[in-house]
């Protein structure tokens, strides 16, 4: 499994933090795979020899965006992100499919996502939007 907090496409120099065009918020990169796993016609998206990004903005509706300030919004992902919906039924752990509200009533799930990230068996690559580890977005007890 690879490092679920990689998110570079090798060879195309950029930096690893970029503003989104459209909230100026501080967003990291993503990987082009991590974004075609979640927009709804990846057959179609016309992927560019650029770095990618992932606007962790809750208020912003841009979900991906590119160096070009090309951007993909909540309307084109297929799921729910996280982040950018605050209700309890929101995921916070989208390899073993954890909701906001239940990480906030049993400290035993975020522990059996801490296991198993240690034992490389998560897919945060992947299925993530973000391209991250989902520990940081776990509530706070």
């Amino acid at each position: 499994m690879s490092d679920c907090c990689s998110a570079s496409d090798p060879g195309i120099a950029a930096p690893k933090k970029l503003p989104c065009p459209v909230s100026g918020h501080e967003s990291a990169q993503v990987s082009s795979s991590t974004i075609k796993h979640h927009i709804k016609a990846p057959w179609l998206w016309q992927e560019k020899a650029q770095r990618y990004y992932f606007c962790s903005d809750p208020h912003c509706d841009v979900v991906y965006f590119g160096q070009d300030g090309s951007v993909i919004d909540v309307a084109g992902v297929r799921s729910d992100v996280g982040v950018k919906n605050q209700s309890m039924t929101a995921l916070v752990c989208y390899c073993y499919g954890v909701t906001r509200a239940e990480a906030a009533v049993n400290p035993r799930i975020r522990e059996f996502v801490i296991a198993e990230t240690k034992q490389h068996r998560c897919a945060c690559e992947v299925r993530n939007p973000s391209g991250q580890c989902c520990l940081a977005d776990f509530p706070r007890t």
